[in-house]
């Protein structure tokens, strides 16, 4: 395998915890388009949104309400606003690690991507909210790659925003199987499953996930072969994991 010279990160539930935000914030969006919450039209449009955790929201609301494009955009304007809103108080805090592990990669050499299935406005509430506005070298949306996952844009927004020379020399990391179907497509070799948030082992490995880690903190442990510098990182991560 070659080197990896990019690592591309999910955000909520693979970097960061957001102890059921999404949850909240969609009962907001409903609520705004006259869906009552605990009636039966709520309970499956919730089915819906859990089934496709990590896709572009947008996306997810559109598929909701059968393509109506108006009540599309007011559920998902009331969702961000909802999500940004709550980012601060608390409920939106590091996964254990990641901090080290981003820091230590790019230390090593190798750049790091935030992608997400949020807007621009909430993404840049929740890197505010933690400090980690310049943690990484690039931060997308589906806005800024075209579409979201499962396509592999995000990831191939990122190779060329971070000028990655190859797209095997690339890694993904998400807690979904629409991460793992996204870091496929776009030819990653490394496509790694993380158990702190959406998706379970078998969900993520029934979706092609090459490796299946507990959490964003035993990234550099996988890619000590690869990354330069790696097996140390991962020997200080252990040792400082809480």
């Amino acid at each position: 395998m070659t080197d990896v010279e990019l690592v591309v990160l999910d955000m909520a539930g693979t970097t960061v915890a957001d102890d059921g935000l999404v949850v909240d914030a969609f009962t907001a969006a409903v609520t705004e388009i006259g869906v009552e919450p605990d009636s039966p039209e709520f309970e499956r449009m919730l089915a819906y949104v859990n089934e496709t955790m990590g896709q572009s929201k947008i996306v997810v609301f559109r598929a909701l309400l059968d393509g109506d494009e108006q009540r599309a955009q007011r559920a998902n304007a009331a969702f961000e606003a909802r999500y940004a809103s709550l980012v601060h108080d608390g409920r939106c805090v590091p996964i254990p690690g990641a901090r080290e592990t981003i820091t230590g990669l790019r230390a090593a050499g190798t750049r790091v991507a935030f992608v997400t299935g949020f807007g621009r406005d909430t993404q840049d509430a929740i890197l505010a909210a933690l400090g980690w506005t310049e943690l990484a070298d690039v931060a997308l949306t589906p806005a800024d790659a075209g579409r979201g996952r499962p396509y592999p844009d995000l990831v191939l927004a990122a190779v060329l925003r971070t000028r990655t020379t190859d797209v095997r020399r690339v890694a993904v990391l998400g807690d979904t199987p629409s991460d793992m179907l996204s870091g496929l497509r776009a030819g990653a070799s490394v496509v790694a499953g993380v158990l702190t948030g959406a998706g379970s082992r078998a969900e993520l490995t029934a979706a092609g996930a090459t490796h299946v880690l507990d959490s964003v903190a035993d990234l550099p442990g996988i890619l000590g072969a690869v990354v330069p510098g790696a097996k140390r990182l991962a020997a200080g991560i252990e040792c400082t994991r809480e």
